[in-house]
C-alpha cells in the first residue's frame, strides 16, 4: 500500500475519532452547534472515504480507460469542494436562525473541542505535506477540507465561550468564518474543473520543458508544445523539427528528450514528442583553409587559420555561397578542436569536410550531437573536394565573393600582426 493510501486511511480514522467526541460530547452539553459538529465531522469521513477511493483506482488502467484514471482524484477534490462550500452554507444558516439554548457542562465541551481542534490542525498539516509530495490533488484537498473544518469549530467554540458572557458572538463569528470556507472551497473546485476540462500546465513547467527540449543541438525549433494536468500527473506533447540525417537518430534524439523531461520535471507521466526531418533547400558545407587565396584545405583542424563555409542547393548540389571567416582558437593551448566545432555548429553547418577524421576525438562528439556529418578527404583545395562529392563550384557569384572574403580576412590579418607587434615592443 502505497503512502497516500495510507494516509488517507489514517484521515478516515481521525475523522471517526472526531465524530465520535463531538457527537458524544453534544448530548452531554446540549449544544446543537456542537451536535451539527459532529455531524460536519462525519461529512468529513465521506470526503476522506471518497479520497482513498479515488487513490486506490487512480492508477488503474483498463480497455475503456487506457491512460487510467488518474482524473478521479481530481473529481474527489470537486466533490471535496463542494462539501466544503455546503458546510459554510450549513453555518451561514445556523447563524440566522433565532434559538435559545442552555447549555450544561461547557467547560468539558470547550475542553474536548480544543483537543480534536488540536488533532485536526496537527493531522491536517501533515496531511497537506504528504500530498504536496506525492502531488496527490486529492490529499491537499482534503487537508484543506480539515482546515476549513477548523473554523468551523471556532464557531462553535465561540458559542460554547460566550455562554460566560452577556455577548453573544456567534453570528458574528459565523459570517466572518464563512467567507473563509467559500473563499477555500472555491479554489479547491476551480482547480479540479480545470484539470476536469484539461487545461494546460502552469507556465513554469511549460517554460522548463520547452527549455529541456531546446537543449538538443539537434533541434531546430518546436512547433508546438502542450501540456495538462490528470490527477497529481502530468502530460506533456510536443511537436518539433530536427536535423538528422536518418530515422534511427531522430527517433534515438526524442528518446532523450522524453526521458530528460520525465526527469527534470516531476510527476510527469508521458511525454509524447513527435518529431519531423527538416526541410532542406540549401545545405552548409564547412572546411578548414590554410590559404584563403589559393582555397588550399588546411591539414589540422583546430590549428587551421581561416574556415571556410560553402550553401550548397540541394536541388542540384550546385554552390550558391561562400563566406571566409578567421579562426578565433588558434593560440588556445588545449581544447582549440572542441571550441572550433562548438564555434561551427552556431553556423547550424551540416557537413564538416577535412583531412582526417574525429572519430573518438573531442569535435566529433560535439558534431555528433548537432548531426553534422563529417567527410574525409583526399583533395587539396575546396574545389576539388566539393567536385569530389559531386557539388559543382564554379560562378562568377563565387568568385566575387571569395575576392571579398579575402580583402577581410587579409585586413584582419594585419590588424592581428600590427597587434603583436605591439605586445612585443611593449613587453621589450
Amino acid at each position: 500500500m502505497e503512502q497516500g493510501q495510507k494516509v488517507a486511511i489514517l484521515a478516515i480514522t481521525v475523522n471517526l475519532v472526531m465524530f465520535t467526541t463531538k457527537y458524544m460530547v453534544a448530548g452531554l452539553s446540549g449544544s446543537i452547534a456542537l451536535k451539527a459538529g459532529a455531524f460536519d465531522s462525519m461529512s468529513d469521513v465521506v470526503a476522506s472515504s471518497t479520497v482513498f477511493v479515488g487513490l486506490v483506482i487512480a492508477r488503474r488502467k483498463t480497455k475503456s480507460f487506457p491512460y487510467g484514471l488518474y482524473k478521479v482524484e481530481n473529481l474527489v477534490s470537486v466533490v471535496v469542494a463542494l462539501v466544503i462550500l455546503f458546510i459554510g452554507y450549513e453555518i451561514i444558516k445556523e447563524a440566522i436562525e433565532e434559538r435559545v439554548v442552555r447549555l450544561q457542562n461547557v467547560p468539558l465541551a470547550i475542553g474536548s473541542l480544543i483537543g480534536i481542534m488540536t488533532i485536526g490542525y496537527r493531522f491536517s498539516r501533515y496531511e497537506a505535506r504528504v500530498g504536496k509530495a506525492l502531488n496527490s490533488p486529492s490529499l491537499m484537498a482534503d487537508a484543506k477540507h480539515m482546515r476549513a473544518d477548523m473554523f468551523a469549530n471556532g464557531v462553535v467554540l465561540t458559542g460554547l465561550c460566550s455562554n460566560f458572557t452577556r455577548v453573544d458572538l456567534d453570528r458574528m463569528a459565523a459570517f466572518v468564518i464563512v467567507i473563509f470556507i467559500a473563499a477555500t472551497g472555491g479554489k479547491i473546485l476551480i482547480d479540479g474543473i480545470r484539470v476536469l476540462l484539461d487545461a494546460s500546465l502552469d507556465y513554469k513547467t511549460l517554460s522548463l520543458a520547452e527549455k529541456l527540449i531546446l537543449s538538443e543541438p539537434q533541434v531546430i525549433k518546436i512547433k508546438s508544445l502542450t501540456g495538462r494536468n490528470s490527477g497529481r500527473y502530468k502530460f506533456i506533447e510536443a511537436d518539433i523539427v530536427l536535423k538528422t540525417h536518418t530515422l534511427d537518430e531522430a527517433k534515438f534524439t526524442a528518446d532523450r528528450i522524453e526521458t530528460n523531461i520525465k526527469k527534470q520535471i516531476n510527476n510527469v507521466d508521458r511525454a509524447l514528442i513527435h518529431f519531423e526531418p527538416i526541410q532542406r533547400d540549401h545545405l552548409t558545407y564547412a572546411l578548414p583553409l590554410e590559404n584563403v587565396e589559393k582555397q588550399l584545405i588546411s591539414n589540422h583542424f583546430g590549428q587551421a587559420p581561416y574556415f571556410t563555409l560553402i550553401t550548397v542547393s540541394v536541388k542540384d548540389k550546385t554552390a550558391v555561397g561562400q563566406k571566409v571567416f578567421n579562426n578565433p582558437f588558434t593560440h588556445v593551448q588545449q581544447g582549440k578542436g572542441i571550441l572550433v566545432a562548438e564555434l561551427l555548429n552556431k553556423h547550424s553547418i551540416d557537413v564538416i569536410i577535412t583531412k582526417e577524421g574525429f572519430e573518438g576525438k573531442g569535435p566529433f562528439y560535439v558534431f555528433s550531437n548537432a548531426a553534422v556529418e563529417n567527410r574525409v578527404t583526399e583533395e587539396n583545395t575546396v574545389k576539388d573536394a566539393l567536385e569530389r562529392l559531386g557539388i559543382l563550384y564554379e560562378s562568377d557569384d563565387l568568385k566575387n565573393q571569395l575576392k571579398r572574403a579575402l580583402v577581410l580576412t587579409n585586413e584582419h590579418d594585419q590588424v592581428t600582426r600590427s597587434g603583436e607587434h605591439q605586445a612585443d615592443r611593449a613587453q621589450n
